[in-house]
């Protein structure tokens, strides 16, 4: 296994230990938070608000990084990104990102949680997740008998 392999699966192993020590693997705490009535509960935006605090770290760490050395430790260059748009792409899927957390209480990293739990919630979940990534990946690609030749 590759140094890159072994970083990614350290981060990985701490972003669902975090997940699972506050309890946001839970679909009902999330839905607790996006459901304002007598029994919202906070929890969620302290959860928030750490995962922004480190992330803030992160990206400061990454600045020095950059400045000071060629390449990160465990690969060849680093991986920052390019587009910074706000286009009706990004919108869209954020929305969609929103409406399907709310209505589920569930996003992808718990949701790979509740499946290996066999939660029906989640189940359900992953279903329509991978239905929404294979719909994306076939609107992507145009069939091969209907290439424009003006597209070049």
């Amino acid at each position: 296994m590759k140094s890159g392999n072994f970083a990614s699966l350290g981060a990985g192993t701490l972003f669902g230990l975090g997940l699972t020590i506050s309890g946001m693997t839970d679909p009902d705490n999330v839905l607790a938070f996006l459901t304002l009535n007598a029994d919202w509960d906070p929890a969620l935006i302290f959860v928030m608000g750490s995962a922004l605090m480190v992330t803030m770290a992160g990206y400061r760490m990454l600045g020095v990084l950059l400045r000071s050395r060629g390449r990160p430790l465990f690969d060849s260059r680093f991986h920052m990104p390019s587009n910074t748009d706000v286009d009706a792409r990004l919108i869209g899927g954020a929305t969609l990102f929103g409406l399907g957390w709310g209505l589920a209480g569930y996003c992808p990293g718990p949701a790979l949680v509740g499946l290996m739990t066999l939660d029906p919630r989640a189940l359900v979940f992953i279903a329509a997740y991978v239905g929404g990534v294979l719909a994306y990946e076939m609107m992507q690609h145009k069939p091969a008998g209907n290439v424009n030749p003006a597209d070049g």
